[in-house]
């Protein structure tokens, strides 16, 4: 009786809609909404994939738009010709064109990446779940929340309200990665703190890796830099 009862949500995640999937992940935050998720049939790392690129793609397009129309604020306040705001207007689509798509690949590699450690990581705190089902999972999470967020990127462009958006997508943020901590041990199985380690210590070792090689660029470069500053203030001070 206990199998057949543990392997019912299992069966019902098969049914379940994307945007169902989507709600779940966002709206119910616990361990038994991420397992399921998991444990759905199209729980496949592509799928996350095409989620990511898409979400990615769409966001970029909403921060050219806003982009192209400060452009255009400022070319119209400076008081250039029609022209020249025309031509600013046209150079933000034409970014839109062509560098939108990259960095939605860009982000998407970076995701798979992310995704790797993380599960790399949990596995060896004994995680029982998949690199698919972790991407998948961590898709179902930050994809409709990256969808939502390129409206209040919008919304925060207008002045003085556009302040209060801002906060808002600061707290979702925090609430995001609240969500991410309960997939990372809803989808291996097992207790807060490997899943807390799971996540956070890949972000950890890289600030590391980061610090290290900043003071080691830092040694390098000191005398170097030193130099120049006094060359600087001896040619200021004759």
């Amino acid at each position: 009786m206990s199998t057949e009862s543990s392997n019912a949500p299992m069966m019902s995640a098969g049914r379940t809609s994307l945007f169902q999937t989507w709600i779940n992940a966002l709206t119910k935050p616990n361990e038994q909404t991420y397992s399921e998720i998991a444990a759905s049939p199209n729980a496949k790392a592509t799928t996350a994939y095409l989620w990511v690129f898409i979400s990615s793609f769409v966001v970029y397009i909403f921060t050219f738009l806003i982009d192209g129309a400060m452009i255009r604020d400022r070319l119209s306040q400076s008081g250039l010709g029609a022209d020249r705001v025309g031509g600013g207007v046209v150079g933000a689509l034409v970014a839109l064109i062509c560098v939108a798509p990259i960095l939605a690949v860009i982000g998407t590699v970076f995701f798979a990446i992310g995704v790797a450690i993380v599960q790399w990581i949990a596995k060896m705190f004994g995680g029982k779940g998949t690199f698919d089902q972790m991407a998948y999972t961590f898709a179902s999470i930050s994809v409709p929340y990256s969808l939502v967020s390129s409206v209040f990127i919008l919304l925060s462009a207008i002045p003085f309200v556009g302040f209060c958006f801002r906060i808002i997508l600061g707290l979702a943020g925090l609430y995001i990665l609240v969500l991410e901590i309960m997939a990372v041990k809803g989808v291996n199985q097992f207790g807060w703190g490997p899943a807390i380690g799971s996540l956070f210590i890949p972000g950890l070792v890289v600030g590391l890796v980061a610090c290290c090689i900043i003071v080691a660029i830092g040694a390098l470069l000191g005398p170097t830099i030193g130099n120049i500053f006094s060359t600087i203030n001896q040619s200021l001070n004759p």
